[in-house]
């Protein structure tokens, strides 16, 4: 890796990790970054999950050191992220993730008119403990992001702040739970991609330390400014999945 190659991915790492450290969307960022050191498209899913293992964990840290991380909540919810994940990846093994765009595109513009609409959803925490069927769909919910997770990724943070949301976190606290099961989900689908031999463990590990940085400015960041700013970021990085996937899903079908 020459040194212009290794600035990029230094860089880009930083920056998707300050933003997925609060909304998640980080990997809109750096996995097209490897993708340009001319990765294949596998290795380049499973380097990816090892840098952002490393960026998920910072946060997390950061935010569980700020209490906001309900342990009584999504620790129980740990181990369905963390398999739902490796049964995701193992699936982008057999199957082409663009089958899904359609579906992420509608999902995702759903959640911003949901959030756009909603003007107050989220500033304060309302949420109270569900009822055995609530926590039945909520369990299904997160077991389908956790598997989007291993299977393509770009978003999985959005997805999850959303479920919190509506179940009544506010913003801020919503993406501390996000950040502890999405560490889940990016261990269990790096452990498939270790297991296959689909990890650069070079670029990886440089990736990872930018993204250590990254994590802990943009967490720090997110808490100093609290709950406003969390909701900005989120309707921005979810535009932009939008965006970026509605893109792919032209390109790729279309043109």
């Amino acid at each position: 890796m020459d040194i212009q190659m290794l600035i990029m991915i230094v860089f880009f790492g930083f920056l998707a990790a300050f933003i997925d450290a609060v909304v998640g969307g980080g990997g809109l960022i750096s996995t097209p970054a490897l993708l340009a050191t001319g990765m294949p498209p596998a290795i380049a899913l499973g380097t990816n999950k090892l840098a952002s293992s490393f960026g998920s964990l910072t946060s997390m840290i950061s935010f569980i050191r700020s209490g906001k991380v309900d342990f009584n909540v999504v620790g129980k919810l740990f181990p369905l992220s963390f398999i739902a994940s490796i049964l995701g990846a193992l699936t982008a093994t057999v199957l082409p993730p663009a089958l899904l765009k359609p579906i992420i595109i509608i999902m995702l513009s759903v959640v911003l008119i949901y959030t756009l609409i909603k003007k107050d959803w989220g500033t304060i925490t309302t949420y109270k403990k569900l009822s055995p069927v609530r926590m039945f769909f909520f369990c299904l919910i997160l077991v389908l992001i956790g598997f989007y997770d291993g299977f393509i990724g770009g978003g999985t943070g959005s997805f999850l702040l959303f479920a919190l949301l509506f179940v009544g976190f506010d913003f801020l606290r919503a993406a501390g739970n996000a950040k502890f099961l999405n560490f889940a989900s990016n261990v269990g689908a790096l452990l498939l991609f270790m297991y296959m031999g689909k990890v650069d463990y070079m670029v990886g590990l440089v990736m990872g330390a930018a993204m250590i940085l990254g994590s802990y400015a943009g967490s720090q960041f997110a808490l100093k400014k609290g709950v406003s700013y969390v909701k900005l970021l989120f309707v921005t990085v979810t535009i932009l999945l939008i965006g970026k996937n509605a893109y792919d899903y032209i390109v790729t079908h279309l043109m």
